[in-house]
């Protein structure tokens, strides 16, 4: 059985999906991208400043389900510049976790309009 997971502290979907779903004991984001939750606007010019967003949006998420980043134990990232981009974001993804770090796949996408998207598999601690 799933259950939907909704906050109005992470951006809203912009397309038929969930922000979140619980199944079990896991909790599964969709990808979230660098939108202002009030507004649906692209927040930041570089991809350090979208990452920032990118993140508060998925806290906000596990936070709906009593989460934290230290709960996450997958991410998969798409960067529209990966080569360009790929050192600014990693700097900034990890300082929200502390080690041993979520297991991660980064891949160059084809985004609309914006530098990063991510999503995340979350557990939660006993």
């Amino acid at each position: 059985m799933k259950k939907e997971l909704r906050t109005t502290d992470g951006a809203a979907p912009v397309g038929a999906y969930s922000q979140g779903l619980v199944v079990g004991d896991l909790v599964y984001t969709s990808g979230a991208g660098p939108l202002d939750p009030k507004s649906g606007e692209v927040v930041g010019d570089d991809v350090a400043a979208q990452t920032h967003q990118v993140m508060r949006n998925l806290g906000a998420v596990l936070a709906a389900h009593g989460l934290t980043y230290d709960d996450v134990v997958k991410s998969t990232v798409h960067l529209q510049h990966l080569k360009r981009d790929f050192a600014a974001f990693n700097e900034v993804y990890k300082s929200y976790f502390g080690q041993p770090y979520p297991v991660r796949t980064t891949v160059g996408s084809d985004l609309m309009d914006i530098l990063v998207e991510i999503d995340f598999v979350a557990h939660k601690s006993a």
